[in-house]
């Protein structure tokens, strides 16, 4: 659900909904609302939250959607309207919204395909910029997670690798890069393939018959390890393990995957190294803390052009700058239930929270992690006043601590302005490499387990940026207190808690109080 921000004037879709056509557009917003696929039917038919399908469709349509993914609102809308659930003047908003979109895309202006849009053809899908953005998309997405052994045991150096194994079920299937909702690439080829490419004498062992491995062929596996110069191996899930409607029970991987790469490790000639194509996260502790695997690599589900970019990267043509999007949590965290979705923690009971910003317990690896082949650095460059002033608030609320509050709304839209201020960082690449690097700034509250569910943390920007080799760049980041420090209420308001608050970037921060 998303909510509007009165402060600062941003309205976000929840109160879209709310909106008259008019309204919508004083607030910039000139496009339609559409629900998810088969919504409209899950309120009423699933959860029983509407009482009959014309209930459902009054309360979507009253709520400001426009269109539905699914047949439901064309099947009970006159129905609905019949009973006098919903109005002409619902139904018009609605088609005003959609055909006002259609007739900014010309679509009757004449023939639609002499428009802007309608001569696109298959022979723009895969033109060559298209395909360079592909292979773009797959670099920026890989994440390095661990790249041990004295400098590194990657990027590999083709004139040091003679023979190269290739050992994984994940190595050799097109499919599988592309994870699912996906259209037929242009081209595609298996990390395998273009690592053929790079060695010429490759071998490959699949070892595992499926991401379930319940059927391998480890022994084959070994002997293709034990005689390469360098070990690569392709693990982790596949959709028949992640996809909609089909959840996951556990975070280790399926079968008998672990002892297939701890059995190849240790039959390698030097630490191997673990490429995981899946989109959820593992728990890989085991390959973590294991000095044979020397390094990981996640690559997600890469798409057309994964193959390439994992080859480039493992041979340091592409210095690799992904950022985990998730907290990648261990095996013990499957012990709380999926229906237990709070966000906090609850140390009297031992619940561990969720998300990066309320999480209380171990991580594999943290949420915004990953190491890249060059060193950065980053401190702030400026740094504001310690002290804002908001005189003349009267505080709302105390903490369980007995911290004072300032209403984010009571504190105005000017002043929030007023409070705003520009935090630049410094950002230096150490080398030896160019690279794509992401700056990220987070908050920190110092008193987070006081009772007053404020997160420990809070990415409040990341911007990237490519560096070369010794370059320093400067970045900034416009830090706005009234969105930035504030936390919600259990009744929902947003809050400013006098004292402390800490802006973050890498190991450098600064220091930010409050008071009236």
């Amino acid at each position: 659900m998303c909510s509007y921000n009165r402060v600062n004037g941003v309205p976000t879709c929840a109160d879209y909904n709310l909106l008259s056509t008019t309204a919508r557009q004083d607030w910039g917003f000139y496009g339609y609302i559409t629900s998810d696929c088969d919504a409209v039917a899950i309120i009423h038919d699933a959860q029983g939250y509407a009482k009959t399908a014309e209930d459902a469709v009054a309360d979507v349509l009253k709520a400001g959607m426009d269109v539905n993914c699914g047949s439901y609102v064309q099947d009970h809308g006159a129905s609905a309207l019949q009973q006098g659930k919903i109005t002409e003047q619902d139904i018009n908003r609605a088609l005003h919204n959609l055909f006002a979109v259609r007739m900014r895309l010309g679509l009757f202006n004449g023939d639609p395909r002499r428009n802007l849009y309608g001569d696109i053809g298959p022979d723009q899908v895969c033109t060559q910029e298209h395909q360079d953005l592909a292979l773009e998309a797959a670099q920026d997405g890989i994440v390095l997670l661990k790249n041990d052994g004295g400098a590194g045991a990657l990027p590999l150096s083709k004139p040091n690798v003679a023979s190269l194994a290739v050992i994984g079920f994940n190595a050799n299937d097109a499919i599988r890069l592309r994870g699912n909702y996906f259209g037929p690439p242009c081209v595609t080829v298996t990390p395998l393939q273009v690592l053929q490419g790079y060695v010429k004498d490759t071998s490959f062992v699949a070892g595992c018959n499926s991401a379930a491995c319940n059927v391998t062929t480890i022994p084959e596996a070994v002997q293709a390890a034990s005689s390469a110069d360098s070990v690569v191996l392709f693990m982790g899930l596949d959709q028949d393990q992640e996809r909609e409607e089909v959840d996951r029970l556990d975070l280790t991987l399926p079968g008998q995957q672990q002892t297939l790469i701890e059995s190849v490790a240790n039959a390698a000639k030097k630490p191997v190294i673990l490429v995981l194509l899946c989109g959820g996260p593992v728990d890989v502790s085991f390959a973590k803390t294991n000095p044979k695997i020397g390094a990981i690599l996640w690559a997600g589900y890469p798409g057309e052009a994964g193959g390439i970019a994992i080859a480039q990267v493992l041979f340091g043509e592409h210095n690799p700058g992904g950022r985990l999007p998730v907290t990648w949590y261990p095996q013990d965290f499957t012990r709380v239930p999926m229906t237990d979705m709070r966000m906090r923690a609850d140390p009297a009971t031992g619940y561990p929270g969720r998300t990066y910003r309320f999480y209380r317990g171990p991580t594999v690896f943290n949420f915004g992690y990953g190491l890249s082949y060059s060193k950065y650095s980053h401190r702030f460059a400026t740094k504001p006043p310690p002290t804002s002033n908001v005189a003349g608030l009267k505080a709302v609320e105390a903490t369980a601590g007995g911290m004072a509050s300032y209403d984010v709304e009571a504190i105005g839209s000017e002043t929030c302005d007023r409070l705003k201020f520009p935090a630049v960082v410094r950002v230096q690449n150490h080398g030896p490499m160019d690279g794509k690097h992401s700056v990220l700034v987070f908050m920190r509250w110092p008193n987070a387990t006081d009772g007053s569910g404020r997160p420990a943390s809070q990415l409040i920007g990341f911007q990237s940026l490519h560096l070369r080799a010794t370059q320093t760049a400067h970045v900034e980041f416009e830090v706005s207190p009234c969105k930035h420090f504030s936390r919600a209420t259990e009744d929902g308001r947003k809050v400013i808690d006098q004292g402390s608050h800490f802006v973050m970037v890498g190991e450098d921060e600064f220091e930010m109080s409050f008071m009236a």
